[in-house]
């Protein structure tokens, strides 16, 4: 009897009772990964697991043909796996594992650039904010990011730049400052400026905006994305509830929801610098059976592994490692991380967030 799947793929009741005795002879209780192979060799799933034989066995017991542990199954010909010294290397090599071979059957960590979207302060005359898919480096403007899902956060630019008055307009689009000599010379107020009229832009098309406020507008948003400035924020939770008292429910709910996406948009930029700014050092972590690694991680990401030092030594060789590796290193672009990075970032962020006793065997890098 064999079982078809939509994607034509089969695997008779013989083949799935041999790789049931092959986990159940072979696999170990050990921490480590494993790949669900296609019998064409497509690897079809990429897992982790901190005991991997009990991990594996518990496939061949899904009860119903439905379950995506079933659905795998019935479409794989073999399971490998491979061992890893702790948790934590296991969730780093799964997720090396899934960028490489992008398996049809992992959901999240298989995204890439498309899936994530910086702010661009435009450098211009009358800089404006942007909502970009990736930044060009090689102008003199400023990004931050980036951030999952570009329609979330171009909602959230416009309440930002609406809350702080800065235009929208296209880039090329002439600025007519109010302390510029040529206004003597033309009308003070230049038609067609909407968001001016309607109290959502200070107006630096339109003669209404001195160069001095727009400027202090734009330091405004810089400090709101750096978190350093609450004033959008507080501005809107005083109008909602100014609102709510004068029994304008409409235009609370409103405001409470616009409120809602500017501190969406704090928080995830929060968490990101916290990564960025914060996991520089040194891990040291304990492994199966005594093979304890140590990591080195700058700005969120690992990028060396070695077993622990036991002599002096060893520990002198990890030094000059960590002296070599950051010894002519560019600075990064301020608020920004590459977007394929930025999965292993909040991978090691996460991972500290939910382990935060960990962070006690880590020491700062002293380059």
């Amino acid at each position: 009897m064999r079982r078809k799947t939509a994607r034509a793929a089969y695997v008779t009741d013989a083949e799935l009772d041999a790789m049931r005795q092959h986990v159940r002879g072979s696999a170990l209780d050990k921490p480590g990964v494993y790949r669900m192979i296609s019998p064409g060799g497509e690897v079809l799933y990429v897992g982790k697991s901190k005991r991997i034989r009990s991990r594996l066995m518990s496939y061949f017991r899904c009860e119903f043909p439905a379950d995506k542990g079933a659905r795998m199954l019935r479409e794989a010909s073999a399971i490998d796996w491979e061992y890893t010294p702790s948790e934590f290397a296991a969730l780093l090599q799964e997720l090396r594992l899934i960028k490489k071979f992008r398996p049809r059957f992992n959901v999240m960590m298989k995204s890439d650039g498309r899936h994530y979207a910086f702010i661009k302060l435009a450098d211009s005359a009358a800089p404006k904010l942007l909502v970009v898919r990736a930044p060009t480096l090689d102008d003199s403007s400023v990004y931050y990011g980036p951030f999952h899902g570009a329609q979330r956060l171009g909602e959230a630019v416009r309440e930002l730049s609406d809350a702080l008055g800065l235009r929208d307009c296209a880039l090329d689009h002439k600025m007519v400052f109010s302390d510029q000599p040529e206004l003597f010379e033309t009308p003070r107020i230049t038609p067609g400026c909407i968001r001016y009229e309607i109290g959502k832009c200070v107006g630096p098309c339109c003669g209404a905006s001195s160069v001095a406020r727009y400027t202090s507008r734009v330091a405004d948003a810089r400090a709101f994305l750096e978190g350093r400035h609450d004033g959008p924020i507080e501005s809107l939770r005083e109008s909602m509830i100014v609102a709510g008292e004068l029994l304008h429910f409409e235009r609370a709910a409103s405001l409470r929801d616009k409120l809602q996406r500017l501190q969406d948009l704090r928080e995830e930029f929060t968490r990101l610098r916290f990564a960025v700014e914060t996991l520089s050092f040194t891990y040291t972590v304990k492994g199966f059976e005594g093979d304890d690694r140590v990591y080195v991680i700058r700005r969120g990401l690992v990028r060396a592994e070695q077993q622990k030092p036991k002599s002096r030594k060893e520990k002198s060789a990890l030094q000059q490692l960590v002296q070599a590796m950051f010894a002519n290193e560019p600075q990064p672009a301020p608020g920004v991380v590459p977007t394929h990075v930025i999965d292993e970032l909040m991978l090691v962020s996460s991972w500290f967030r939910r382990h935060p006793r960990e962070l006690k065997r880590t020491k700062p890098l002293v380059a």
